[in-house]
């Protein structure tokens, strides 16, 4: 018999402050088995681990950060981007589970056939776990049960033109049947909201004029969206989340709808809350995405509903392309592939805008941790409690950075963030307890595909 006594734990990190699942900031010690936090115990403590971690006195310890909106595009388009480069850079920027798009791969997921399509070409790839959302398009209402029995976290739906053609935008009365539907298993659908009504009547798009590609999707469009949106969900009852709330129009629609008991969520992305319409120059299309980034007041709006809980999420929306689809020799707003790179960036660059506005860690923790966790329900990810998922991430708040192109994991180094000194550097990531970036990372890829609700793996 051996002398020495058992091991209780596979990892006992210790650090010399952790923001917990109540939101509270302290000095602790995580201690995980099996993948999971088993305890989390004094700082000090005397226990037995196969590996004990000591953070630095500069790192925080946070939760795995979880990013509901990435376009991974494979199959498809995986020279845009593919699990294995996607979930680098998700592991290099301290998100541990991201939920895939349904449009920009091909096929798009939009029935069950291209669900497992999906899954197939993601299996053995991910070094983060990985869900998928459902699409809704103008063809496919039978096949939505079907998609969410398959285990999909809800279904994604254009109001306007998506970019690609094969995934159509919605009619207002095809938005009425899809909520229908949707409501009668309790989905969730998820909306880009932008009228296509207004976006024909806004002056066009031309060459290098942000100030014209900014007056091509006004934000009028985006409030007449949300507001046929809102109007769809309380007539059907079902729940309904606003992606990429860019406009104070929009968010006022949704504060008002959510205190006449509409269910409905929000979400905003780092670009909107850190670059304004007066940081971009003509012609740097890198910039460009839809609905666009405005001006200072809509900014402004954005931080002070996040403060007030109207917007409940801060997600990438990461959606790459080839530089060339960027034009950046022409400079052409309207010709160039809109979507803005940033998966491996969203956590530094909202935490050095959040700190500057006196938010706190623990807010941002809360915008792009457990609060995605919880719209898709995904109870063990995105806190750091007894029970949950190992997911966790040593964080140095105040070490300052330069953004380098060569450093992103991504699979085309092209981000609006590039040069941009910031605040915050991931140092270290482990999935269920596993280093996936960092000076002990494992080579394999460790990610599981994720169900709906069971969060059950694939493997």
């Amino acid at each position: 018999m051996s002398s020495h006594p058992p091991f209780a734990f596979d990892l006992l990190v210790r650090a010399p402050s952790a923001i917990l699942a109540d939101g509270s900031e302290r000095a602790c010690a995580v201690a995980v088995a099996d993948g999971r936090i088993a305890a989390i115990l004094p700082r000090d403590v005397r226990a037995n681990a196969h590996r004990f971690v000591d953070l630095a006195a500069d790192e925080v310890l946070l939760p795995g950060l979880v990013d509901t909106h990435v376009h991974v595009n494979e199959p498809g388009r995986t020279e845009w981007e593919g699990f294995a480069s996607a979930t680098a850079a998700a592991a290099a920027g301290g998100v541990t589970t991201l939920v895939d798009m349904p449009l920009n791969s091909v096929p798009p997921t939009i029935d069950v056939d291209a669900l497992e399509v999906k899954r197939a070409a993601a299996a053995q790839q991910c070094r983060v776990d990985v869900g998928f959302w459902g699409g809704v398009v103008p063809n496919n209402m039978r096949s939505l049960r079907a998609l969410h029995e398959a285990g999909v976290f809800g279904f994604k739906a254009f109001l306007a033109d998506s970019g690609v053609a094969e995934f159509p935008p919605l009619s207002a009365t095809q938005l009425a049947a899809a909520l229908t539907v949707i409501a009668s298993f309790d989905g969730l659908l998820i909306a880009h909201a932008e009228g296509p009504a207004e976006l024909a009547s806004a002056p066009p798009a031309s060459g290098r004029s942000y100030a014209a590609f900014l007056a091509s999707r006004p934000a009028a469009a985006e409030r007449t969206a949300v507001e046929h949106l809102i109007d769809a969900a309380r007539r059907t009852g079902a729940r309904v989340h606003v992606v990429h709330l860019s406009s104070t129009e929009a968010l006022q629609a949704v504060s008002v709808a959510r205190a006449g008991g509409v269910r409905i969520s929000a979400e905003t992305c780092p670009h909107y809350l850190t670059i304004t319409a007066d940081d971009i120059p003509d012609g740097a299309t890198q910039y460009k995405c839809c609905p666009p980034i405005r001006g200072r007041e809509h900014q402004d709006a954005l931080w002070l509903g996040l403060a007030n809980g109207d917007i409940d999420i801060v997600v990438s929306d990461h959606s790459p392309c080839p530089p060339e689809l960027k034009l950046p020799d022409e400079g052409d707003f309207a010709a160039a592939w809109g979507g803005i790179a940033s998966l491996q960036l969203g956590l530094p660059v909202v935490w050095t805008a959040a700190r500057a506005r006196t938010q706190s860690l623990s807010d941002v923790v809360g915008w792009m941790s457990r609060h995605p966790a919880d719209l898709v329900g995904l109870a063990s990810k995105g806190r750091i409690e007894v029970g949950a998922d190992a997911d966790l991430v040593a964080f140095a708040p105040d070490a300052p950075f330069v953004v380098d192109t060569a450093e992103l994991r991504h699979r085309h180094p092209v981000t609006p963030y590039a040069g941009r000194e910031l605040t915050g550097v991931v140092r270290r990531t482990w999935l269920r307890g596993q280093e996936v970036h960092g000076p002990d990372a494992v080579d394999d890829h460790p990610g599981h595909l994720l169900r709906r609700a069971e969060a059950v793996a694939d493997g």
